[in-house]
């Protein structure tokens, strides 16, 4: 493995965060034994983490628990003009999961989670159309998602070696 010069974390780094990522709940102690590593090396490594932004401590909901069964990405071009009020408007729904700009200046994606497709078909030909400067370009249904954001890891080659 080739050593990243811009690497900010190290080998051990990257072992606590795959244990943390596995159990972020279990006490540095745990994680400190389980790597023999000392715990206030693997706490002082963790607070480290966290003051640098590198992630958070949160508790990820899995919507289907909820009976949120059907997820679709969808694809907007808006109104530039009226992009702040949009953007708003969209971060307000609780059906939207996920919000990013696209490619485009005038692109949005979003990711959004329902309990049926009566509620997706409302969204996507009554609720979005309804919102003014705002138009459906493309979407699809995610019949299963195979990795989600809070699994998501660094390449080895990102850590120092």
């Amino acid at each position: 493995m080739q050593k990243n010069p811009f690497a900010l974390f190290d080998h051990t780094d990257c072992l606590i965060i795959r244990e943390l990522q596995q159990d972020s709940r279990q006490p540095a102690k745990k994680i400190a034994e389980t790597l023999n590593l000392n715990d206030r090396t693997v706490r002082k490594r963790i607070d480290r983490m966290v003051e640098m932004g590198v992630g958070r401590f949160a508790l990820i909901l899995d919507p289907a628990m909820f009976g949120y069964s059907v997820s679709v990405d969808i694809f907007l071009e808006i109104d530039l003009e009226k992009e702040a009020e949009i953007v708003k408007e969209l971060l307000a729904m609780p059906q939207v999961s996920y919000l990013a700009f696209g490619q485009e200046t005038n692109e949005l994606s979003l990711e959004a989670r329902y309990k049926s497709t009566e509620q997706l078909y409302e969204f996507l030909w009554k609720i979005i159309p309804g919102i003014e400067g705002v138009k459906v370009t493309k979407y699809a249904l995610v019949p299963r998602i195979l990795r989600n954001i809070d699994e998501w890891m660094p390449s080895e080659d990102d850590f120092a070696e």
